[in-house]
């Protein structure tokens, strides 16, 4: 597959949907990195793009589409299938949490809660796929998911990103194979992931994908008990660091108390490699991080 071609042709197809999403430089670690704040995007996480791209690219059947989620996927199919004119149906884990579960109730969606992990909610999707002939839309394993959060990336590109390695969140992979499929070797890949939830990580250890035990402060967004097929291929000898649930706490309180960035452990996990010392970049080397999702719970707003 020419993953530039289809990032390209996603980027051209969502245009007008997703958010342009903006970068800034922060010395958050005690040295100039670059961020992208794409806990911005529409429902507060990058999901929107990779929903958006399957949507307007497939022939949606008339029972609509089906997602399962952690949350954040949910939230953006939902909204995306809202803003085409579509049904939907999704379903969530419990441990999605309530902040989440509002806000996919917010777009208008038939939503399911069910008990136990994110793979307790797919077995419930996939089912429903089969019952009613409505479409799935895979969380991060699917072609035209990982197009469209691979817009990030040229998004940034164009935006004018400098850096020589860029950092990471990993849940089911759809991002970071995004990144992966954009940059080509351009630029170094780091995923980061929380030491309870590292599908990724154990996949390249074991060479093979393999299901790992989930929990967390970001296991609702992060929480994937097997790494996604497209993910493993593309990272085949990238860089691969874990991070401690205190560590991710950490670099969520120094964006608020830096710039007033209020993000969900997901969305603060890749900068924790940085701040806690998972990663250490080399001398002269220029760093990034992509802040994923914003979606704290509970939330802090509400009423």
């Amino acid at each position: 597959m020419n993953w530039k071609s289809e990032i390209l042709a996603a980027q051209h197809r969502i245009s007008g949907y997703a958010q342009v999403t903006p970068v800034m430089t922060s010395k958050i670690p005690g040295y100039p990195i670059e961020l992208k704040l794409e806990q911005m995007q529409h429902t507060g996480s990058f999901k929107a793009r990779g929903a958006f791209n399957t949507l307007i690219s497939s022939d949606v059947p008339e029972a609509g589409v089906v997602a399962a989620s952690g949350g954040n996927h949910g939230a953006a199919a939902a909204y995306a299938a809202q803003a085409l004119g579509y049904p939907a149906k999704i379903f969530v884990p419990e441990l999605a949490g309530p902040s989440k579960i509002a806000l996919i109730k917010q777009t208008g969606a038939d939503l399911s809660v069910v008990s136990g992990e994110y793979a307790n909610a797919l077995t419930a999707a996939q089912a429903h796929e089969q019952a009613t002939g409505a479409m799935q839309i895979h969380a991060y394993d699917a072609p035209a998911t990982v197009a469209g959060q691979g817009t990030c990336f040229a998004e940034w590109d164009a935006q004018g990103l400098e850096a020589d390695t860029v950092l990471v969140a990993v849940g089911g992979g759809g991002l970071i194979a995004g990144a992966l499929a954009w940059f080509d070797g351009a630029r170094k890949v780091v995923a980061v992931e929380p030491e309870t939830s590292c599908a990724l990580n154990a996949a390249l250890k074991a060479g093979e994908p393999v299901d790992v035990s989930v929990s967390g402060i970001a296991a609702n967004a992060l929480g994937a008990r097997r790494i996604g097929q497209i993910c493993f291929d593309l990272a085949q000898g990238m860089s691969s660091v874990l991070v401690i649930d205190e560590a991710i706490a950490e670099a969520q309180q120094m964006l608020w108390k830096a710039h007033r960035i209020l993000v969900e452990p997901a969305g603060a996990a890749a900068l924790a490699a940085l701040t806690s010392g998972a990663y250490q970049p080399e001398p002269g080397e220029r760093v990034a991080v992509l802040i994923c999702g914003g979606n704290i719970a509970p939330d802090p707003l509400a009423g």
